[in-house]
């Protein structure tokens, strides 16, 4: 089972969805990352408020773990959207539980991106594995066209095997950590 790593909420544990239709990510992975936001933010000290003031939008949600310890940390809004409907009722049901203000929008990615942007700061992917890089770069490709904030940070998690991402040129620096099989991508809005 999964839990929430620090902030508001730490150690509360979190439900996820039956079956193998969602891959959550794991705790190492969502500590390291935070870790790197804070820094790439200049936010030190208090886990509870390290992202308040920003928004975060976790795209392909899954169990909501992500969007749920960024709120945690004081993010605001948070939205998760993610497809599949039991996966969006197991993120509600973990965001009433620890009373965590997260928004979740049960509809595909593409859908809720065709719509009216809303800025955010934060904005982590974590498409399924299967998802070709190619469909994932247009995603990203979308959010940098009136979804990031200027200096916005774009977040993508994929499988180590699966090779480099390739990141749409908008986007500015461009950085990567590995964690065991997991690869995150780092990148900010605006020219390389």
């Amino acid at each position: 089972m999964s839990r929430i790593i620090a902030g508001s909420r730490k150690g509360h544990r979190l439900h996820t969805p039956a079956g193998d239709a969602t891959r959550p990510t794991s705790d190492r992975v969502r500590e390291a990352a935070f870790g790197v936001l804070a820094s790439e933010l200049g936010r030190v000290g208090d886990p509870a408020i390290m992202l308040s003031g920003h928004g975060f939008l976790d795209l392909y949600a899954g169990s909501g773990a992500v969007a749920l310890e960024a709120a945690s940390r004081g993010a605001a809004p948070v939205v998760a959207v993610e497809s599949d409907r039991r996966a969006a009722e197991v993120i509600r049901r973990n965001a009433a539980e620890t009373k965590l203000g997260v928004r979740v929008v049960p509809v595909t990615v593409e859908k809720y991106l065709g719509g009216e942007p809303q800025q955010f700061e934060l904005c982590w992917l974590d498409p399924p594995y299967a998802v070709p890089g190619q469909t994932v770069s247009s995603v990203v490709d979308r959010l940098a066209q009136g979804w990031l904030v200027p200096g916005g940070i774009v977040v993508v998690e994929r499988a180590r095997r699966g090779g480099e991402f390739a990141w749409p040129d908008r986007l500015g620096d461009r950085w990567q950590r590995r964690y065991g099989e997991t690869t995150l991508y780092f990148a900010t809005e605006g020219e390389a």
